[in-house]
C-alpha cells in the first residue's frame, strides 16, 4: 500500500450525485458542502422518503425517489448503495451515467461486476468507514486501469473531505481493508463496551468508566499517530514486568484474545470477498 500525497479540497468539481443518500452518502455530502462545493452540484437518488427528509433539512437537496435524465449532468457518481441492491440500481441508472466517472462505497462488489452493470471501465472502488461523520474516516482506493490521473485526483478530492485515504494496489486487497478499517470502528466499540462494564463493576459510575474508556482511546491512537515507533514498543513501555498492565495483558495472552481477534478479521475478509460472489456477476 502506498500514501498519495495530500489533495487539497476545492469547490471546483463538477456535478456530483449520489445513489443512495444514507449515513455514508451523508458524511461525504457534508464534507463537501463543508469545504465550499455547492450544493445545487450534488444529485442525489434515494427511494427511502426519511432519508431524502433528512438530505433536504441537512443540506437543501431535494433528492430524487429513483433515478433519472437529472443524473445527465454529474461527472462524477458515488455508488453509496447496500451490495445487495447495487446490481438493480445499476440497472435503473445506467442508461443516464454512461459518461460520468463511478466512485463505489459498497463493500464487496468488485468492479468486474460494476464494469458489466454500468458498461463502462471508468470504476474506482474506495472503502471508507463510519468515522467518516465526523471527519475522521479511513479510506482506501482501487481504481481500474482506465482511470486516468486527473480522474484519481478528483476522487481524493471527494475523499479527502472525510478524513484520510490511500491507495491499494490490486482490488484484492481492498477486503483485507474492509476487515481492517472498514469494520474496524465496531471493534473500537467492542472493546469500549467492554471496558465501560468493567470499570462500572469495578466502582465506578457508568457515565466516568465511558469517558475514561473513550478518552483512552483517543488518547492512545494520537500517540500512536504521532509516534515513529511500532505499537509493541509502545504497549512495553507501559507494561512493567509484575505491574498492574503486565497483569491485564498476561490474562488476555491466557484467553487467547490476540489470536482470537486475529481470526475475527480473517473472518470479515472472507465475508467480504463472499459478497463478491454473492451479489456480483
Amino acid at each position: 500500500m502506498t500514501s498519495p500525497a495530500p489533495a487539497t479540497a476545492n469547490s471546483s468539481l463538477p456535478t456530483i450525485a449520489f445513489i443512495g443518500g444514507g449515513n455514508m452518502a451523508s458524511a461525504i455530502i457534508g464534507g463537501l458542502i463543508h469545504q465550499g462545493h455547492p450544493a445545487r452540484q450534488i444529485e442525489v437518488v434515494e427511494p427511502y422518503a426519511p432519508a431524502r427528509e433528512a438530505l433536504l433539512k441537512n443540506f437543501g437537496i431535494a433528492a430524487q425517489p429513483e433515478a433519472g435524465p437529472a443524473l445527465q449532468r454529474a461527472s462524477i457518481v458515488v455508488w453509496a448503495v447496500k451490495p445487495q441492491t447495487f446490481k438493480d440500481a445499476a440497472a435503473q441508472a445506467k442508461a443516464h451515467t454512461a459518461q460520468a466517472l463511478h466512485l463505489s462505497v459498497a463493500a464487496g462488489i468488485r468492479s468486474d461486476s460494476i464494469a458489466q452493470w454500468l458498461g463502462s471501465e471508468r470504476i474506482v472502488r474506495t472503502m471508507p468507514n463510519t468515522p467518516a461523520l465526523v471527519g475522521k474516516g479511513m479510506s482506501a482506493l482501487y481504481a481500474r486501469p482506465a482511470v486516468g490521473a486527473a480522474e484519481r485526483a478528483q476522487v481524493e478530492v471527494i475523499l479527502a473531505s472525510t478524513g484520510e485515504f490511500l491507495w491499494v494496489e490490486t482490488e484484492k486487497q481492498l477486503d483485507a481493508v474492509t476487515a481492517l478499517s472498514g469494520s474496524g470502528p465496531a471493534y473500537v466499540f467492542y472493546f469500549l463496551e467492554a471496558m465501560t462494564r468493567a470499570g462500572t463493576a469495578m466502582g465506578l459510575p457508568e457515565a466516568q468508566a465511558h469517558r475514561l474508556a473513550v478518552g483512552t482511546f483517543v488518547g492512545a491512537s494520537e500517540l500512536a499517530r504521532r509516534s515513529d515507533e511500532p505499537p509493541a514498543v509502545l504497549r512495553e513501555r507501559v507494561t512493567s514486568k509484575g505491574g498492574t498492565t503486565y497483569a491485564a495483558l498476561q490474562s488476555l495472552e491466557a484467553s487467547g484474545v490476540a489470536a482470537a481477534f486475529e481470526a475475527a478479521m480473517r473472518a470479515a475478509e472472507q465475508r467480504a470477498h463472499e459478497l463478491g460472489n454473492e451479489f456480483g456477476t
